[in-house]
C-alpha cells in the first residue's frame, strides 16, 4: 500500500479561506482577504493580499490580526476593509491602495458589520449594532450579569451568534472619507489632556481622532446589506422595516436618504419577493436588482423556497422575475454584484455545485461557470470578472474569467495544506431510494484497497446541499481510514422546490429512505466499503435525521448526533427560530409533531451515541442535547455528552481552532472505539 500524507485534526490551521475579491477599477489587480484558524492565537487570523491579474506573485498588503472584506473605492485610490484586534471588534479601516499604514475610521462598541462606498468614493455607508445604554459593556462597571432585566414583547428577539437583538439593533451610518495624506491624529497628553478633560467637565468622550459618522436610522429595526444608489443620494438596505410587525419573516427592500429623513420601503407588488435578501441599483439608475423569495400564502412558509433574481423599475413601478424555475440564488445572496455594463452577477446552487450566472434587466441569461466549481464570491471591473471558488483540490482559490469562458487560476493560497495532506477526491455517485427516486451524492474513499469502515454523513438545513468540493470533515474522516458517504436527500437544496418541500409535514419519511437508499446503493456499487462496520453522523437537521435513523435502523455500530433538532415541541419557544420553524416543517398538531420527533422514539435506540453540542447554541438550544442524552442513558444506551463552552451553532465551521481540533479528535476517538 502506498504511503501518502492525509488530513489530520492538527491540519485545521492550514486551511486558508479566501474572501470575495475586489477588482481594482483599472482591472489590472484585485485584493482578497485570506483568513485561517491559528492554534497559537486560538482565533481566526487573516490579512489582505494584492493579486496581479496579468500574472506574477501575490503581495501582502496588510499585517493586521484579522483584516477582512476588502473593497476598492470607485476611483481605485483607497482600499477599505474591516480590521479586528485580538479580543476586539471589527472596525472600518482605509489604506492607500498602493500600500501604507491603515487608518481606523470607526470605534463602534460592537463592531462594524458591513460597509460600501458611494459612487464618487467620497463617503462610506456602514452598519453597526448599537447597544442600549448600560448594556454590552457600554457602562463601565456594569457586566453582563448586572444589566437591567430585558422586557420582551415580540417573537424575533434573539439570534444565534449575536444574542438578544432588540437592545442592539443593526443601524445605518454614513461618514465622509478623510484625506489619507492628512497629518496623523496625535492623542492629547499631559497638560493638553487635562485641559480637554476640564473643558468637557469630564462628561465628554475622549477624542480618538475618528471622523464624525451620522446615523441615518432610528434604531427601531435592523438594517443590513447597505448599497448606495447610482446618484449617491440614497442608501438601500434590507430590513423588516415596520417596528410594529416584527413577528414576521418578511424582509423589505428599503432606501434611506443620505441627507437625512425617513426611510421608505419599495413597493415590489409581488408576493414572490416577500423576503428580500439583497438589493443593488443599476449603474444608470434605471432600476434595481433584488434577490428575494416567496413566503407562501401564510407569510411564514419558507420551506424549500428558492431565492430568485428580480428587476424592479421604481418609475412604473414594475417587478419582473429574471431567474427560471429550478434556479436558486439562496446559497450566497449577498454575493450579488452589478457589473459596469449593468449585468447582475449572481451565484446559483444546483446539484452540488454553485455556478456564476449573469443577467440583464430584459432577462438575458448567461452561465459563466459550471462543474465542478463551488463559487463563493465574485467582483467585476472594466469587463474583468474575478471569482473565488472551491473544487475537489482545496478550500478555494481566486480565478479570472477569460474571454473564452475558461478560468485562469490566480492564487495558490492552499498549497501548504495540499503539501501536508493530499486531498482525496470525492467520487460522484447516484443511488436509488426505496420508491425508485434517484439520490445524488458523493463517496470519498480512503487510501488503500479496503474494505473500509464506512460513515454515512448527513448535512444540516435541511434546505442545504453537499457539494463535490473539498470538505474538511470528509477529508479528516477519510484521512483516518473511513469511507465517507454524503448525499442530498429530499429536503435538500439544489434539485428544485418539489424536492426541497417533499418532507414538509413528514420529516423522517422519504428523507430517511433516501439516505438509507444511498447507503445501500453505495455498498452494492463499491466493493471497498465494509457493510459490517458502519457509522452515522450529522449536525443540526443532520443531527435530527441521525437520531431518527438509529431509532429505526440498527445496523450502525455507532452514531454522532451533533447540535441536533431533536424535539420539535420543546424547540418552540427555546430556539431563536422556534416560533415558526418546527410548525412549518412538522405541522402544529401535537400528535403529528410527536410522530416526527426523535425524542418520542429515543427508547428504540440501541446504537452507541455521542451527543455533541455547544453551550451558546441558540439555534438548536442545548436542552435538546441534554434531554436526548439523558433519555439515552436512562434507556441503557452507551452514550456520552460532549459540550463545548463559548461556542454556538457554528462550532464546526467557525469555532475556535482549539475547539475545532478537539471536536475532530473526539469524533475519531468515538468511531475508533466503536466502528
Amino acid at each position: 500500500m502506498r504511503s501518502i500524507h492525509l488530513m489530520l485534526p492538527e491540519h485545521v490551521d492550514l486551511i486558508r479561506s479566501l474572501s470575495a475579491p475586489t477588482v481594482h477599477p483599472a482591472a489590472d489587480r484585485c485584493a482578497v482577504a485570506v483568513t485561517r484558524p491559528d492554534f497559537r492565537a486560538d482565533a481566526t487570523v487573516g490579512q489582505l493580499w494584492e493579486v496581479p491579474l496579468g500574472g506574477g506573485p501575490a503581495r501582502l498588503l496588510t499585517r493586521g490580526f484579522r483584516d477582512t472584506v476588502p473593497q476598492y473605492s470607485p476611483d481605485g485610490r483607497i482600499l477599505a476593509f474591516l480590521r479586528a484586534e485580538p479580543e476586539g471588534k471589527p472596525q472600518l479601516a482605509v489604506v492607500d491602495a498602493r500600500g501604507g499604514e491603515p487608518r481606523i475610521l470607526t470605534g463602534a462598541p460592537l463592531g462594524v458589520a458591513q460597509f460600501t462606498f458611494s459612487p464618487d468614493g467620497s463617503r462610506i455607508a456602514y452598519t453597526a449594532r448599537v447597544p442600549e445604554a448600560g448594556r454590552y459593556g457600554s457602562t463601565e462597571g456594569v457586566g453582563a450579569g448586572s444589566e437591567d432585566p430585558r422586557l420582551i414583547r415580540d417573537l424575533n428577539y434573539r439570534m444565534n451568534g449575536v444574542g438578544y437583538t432588540g437592545d442592539q439593533r443593526l443601524r445605518l451610518f454614513v461618514l465622509d472619507v478623510p484625506p489619507l495624506d492628512a497629518e496623523p491624529f496625535v492623542p492629547a497628553r499631559g497638560r493638553a489632556a487635562a485641559d480637554e478633560e476640564h473643558a468637557s467637565d469630564g462628561a465628554g468622550e475622549p477624542d480618538l481622532g475618528l471622523p464624525q459618522a451620522r446615523e441615518l436610522t432610528d434604531g427601531s429595526v435592523d438594517h443590513a446589506e447597505p448599497r448606495f444608489s447610482a446618484d449617491g443620494a440614497w442608501i438601500y438596505t434590507v430590513s423588516r422595516f415596520d417596528p410594529a410587525a416584527l413577528d414576521t419573516l418578511e424582509r423589505r427592500a428599503v432606501r434611506t436618504p443620505v441627507s437625512g429623513g425617513e426611510s421608505e420601503a419599495l413597493d415590489l407588488g409581488t408576493p414572490d419577493a416577500a423576503s428580500v435578501e439583497a438589493i443593488a441599483e443599476a449603474p444608470d439608475g434605471s432600476g434595481v436588482y433584488l434577490i428575494a423569495s416567496s413566503l407562501g400564502a401564510s407569510g411564514t412558509d419558507f420551506i424549500g423556497r428558492a431565492a430568485h433574481l428580480f428587476w424592479h423599475t421604481p418609475a412604473n413601478p414594475t417587478t419582473v422575475r429574471l431567474t427560471a424555475e429550478g434556479d436558486d440564488l439562496g446559497e450566497a445572496p449577498d454575493a450579488l454584484q452589478v457589473a459596469d455594463d449593468g449585468r447582475a452577477l449572481v451565484l446559483d446552487r444546483t446539484r452540488g455545485i454553485v455556478r456564476l450566472l449573469a443577467f440583464t434587466p430584459d432577462g438575458r441569461r448567461e452561465e459563466l461557470t459550471g462543474t465542478p466549481f463551488v463559487v463563493t464570491g465574485v467582483d467585476e471591473a472594466a469587463g474583468t470578472v474575478v471569482l473565488a471558488a472551491a473544487d475537489a483540490d482545496g478550500p478555494g482559490e481566486l480565478y479570472r474569467l477569460t474571454e473564452g469562458g475558461a478560468l485562469d487560476r490566480l492564487t495558490d493560497a492552499n498549497a501548504p495544506l495540499r503539501e501536508a495532506a493530499v486531498p482525496l477526491a470525492p467520487v460522484e455517485f447516484t443511488g436509488r431510494s426505496a420508491d425508485g427516486t434517484d439520490v445524488h451524492g458523493w463517496v470519498v474513499l480512503p487510501d488503500g484497497e479496503g474494505p473500509h469502515p464506512t460513515l454515512l454523513m448527513i448535512h444540516g438545513g435541511p434546505f442545504a446541499q453537499y457539494t463535490g468540493a473539498w470538505f474538511d470533515e470528509a477529508q479528516v474522516y477519510a484521512g483516518a481510514g473511513y469511507a465517507v458517504l454524503m448525499c442530498n436527500p429530499r429536503g435538500a437544496a439544489g434539485y428544485g422546490e418539489a424536492h426541497a418541500r417533499a418532507i414538509r409535514g413528514c420529516m423522517g419519511s422519504v428523507d430517511l429512505e433516501d439516505v438509507l437508499g444511498f447507503l445501500d446503493s453505495a455498498l452494492a456499487a463499491f466493493g471497498e466499503l465494509d457493510a459490517d462496520r458502519l457509522g452515522i453522523l450529522g449536525g443540526s437537521y443532520g443531527g435530527y435525521l441521525t437520531a431518527w435513523t438509529i431509532a429505526h435502523d440498527h445496523r450502525f455500530k455507532a452514531a454522532i448526533v451533533e447540535r441536533g433538532f431533536l424535539d420539535p415541541l420543546s424547540f418552540i419557544g427555546s430556539s431563536d427560530i422556534g416560533w415558526f420553524f418546527p410548525g412549518e416543517y412538522t405541522g402544529w398538531d401535537p400528535t403529528a409533531v410527536e410522530a416526527q420527533s426523535p425524542m418520542a422514539c429515543v427508547g428504540d435506540v440501541r446504537t452507541p451515541t455521542l451527543v455533541v453540542h455547544s453551550e451558546e447554541d441558540w439555534r438548536c438550544p442545548i436542552e435538546q442535547a441534554q434531554r436526548y442524552y439523558t433519555a439515552l442513558k436512562l434507556g441503557g444506551v452507551d452514550a456520552e455528552l460532549l459540550i463545548f463552552p463559548g461556542e454556538n451553532h457554528e462550532l464546526s465551521r467557525s469555532g475556535t481552532p482549539h475547539h475545532r481540533r478537539a471536536r475532530f479528535e473526539h469524533i475519531l476517538r468515538w468511531f475508533g472505539e466503536h466502528v
